[in-house]
């Protein structure tokens, strides 16, 4: 199971944030640890160029963020403080999602141990997302036509607005979020699918509704690659979260979605998302079942 990482994944934010900025060099390293990855099967990007990143971002705030231009709004509403390892790490990460779905089209199955920041915009980041690497990556896809017809299944607790805005008026991207109906983002563009769950949703409601609606968008749509934003952040003891997932109904999500998809033989990414667990440990350890659940299915 080849994945994509690069040490630079983890930029230069204060202790005290409430972003868990070393997850991605705590998953790496524990992912190495317990075996469920090996060393040569982890890929370092680059850094993404500016002509990939305009395909779904202007120019204007392409650049921005490079060159540290900000407004003082923008970097508020984005949530992280800008710094240049920030900017690094948003290129090397959205890259990193180019190359996982690269590699899941000719594996069948790769991750990025990073990516899913799904509420960019084109114009502006939001909720600590810079860049949004999925839409990224899709529109390289398309453009270098590697694949046309993209799925994304978006089971962040926090809706996918800037993934749904961005495709809004593409019939070859279907997007679909499944997530707390009275959570962040407060205005919800519609995604091709949106599935809004009632505060305190647990394990046995939140698998119904996630089974049904994979089997309505498999009816509906048949990609040639889908792409999955595993976060974490509907566990019970999230801290934005508002669900009520235990971490073994964790697990049973990332099996359901696993084994629909590839039980179809679409090749998938495996992409992180949000999370945000009482500990630094607790936030690697839920993000690790998903690369787990894909090492038992034999990948």
């Amino acid at each position: 199971m080849r994945v994509s990482y690069n040490p630079g994944y983890v930029a230069d934010i204060p202790d005290d944030h409430v972003f868990p900025m070393k997850k991605f060099s705590g998953l790496h390293a524990y992912l190495i640890a317990n075996r469920v990855i090996k060393e040569e099967e982890v890929v370092a990007p680059s850094m993404v160029d500016f002509s990939n990143l305009i395909t779904a971002h202007t120019s204007r705030y392409a650049r921005a963020i490079w060159d540290g231009t900000l407004t003082h709004k923008e970097e508020r509403r984005m949530g992280l403080p800008w710094s240049k390892s920030l900017a690094i790490r948003s290129r090397l990460a959205v890259q990193g999602t180019i190359n996982a779905g690269l590699m899941a089209l000719q594996d069948g199955l790769a991750g990025n141990l990073a990516g899913g920041t799904h509420h960019s915009m084109p114009d502006h980041g939001e909720g600590f997302c810079v860049y949004n690497d999925v839409a990224v990556a899709i529109r390289v896809l398309q453009h270098s036509k590697w694949a046309s017809k993209i799925l994304v299944v978006d089971c962040d607790v926090h809706q996918g607005n800037g993934t749904a805005h961005i495709f809004a008026n593409d019939p070859d991207v279907y997007t679909f979020s499944i997530h707390g109906e009275k959570n962040y983002p407060f205005k919800k563009p519609p995604s091709d699918l949106d599935v809004g769950l009632p505060d305190k949703t647990g394990d046995p409601d939140y698998h119904k509704a996630l089974i049904d609606a994979l089997d309505k968008v498999l009816s509906e749509f048949e990609p040639d690659l889908v792409f999955y934003l595993g976060g974490i952040d509907p566990l019970a003891a999230d801290h934005f979260g508002r669900l009520s997932l235990t971490l073994a109904g964790l697990r049973e999500r990332e099996r359901i979605v696993i084994e629909t998809i590839t039980q179809k033989n679409y090749p998938l990414v495996l992409l992180l998302s949000g999370g945000y667990a009482p500990t630094l440990q607790d936030t690697v350890k839920a993000h690790a079942q998903m690369y787990e659940v894909a090492k038992e299915m034999g990948f």
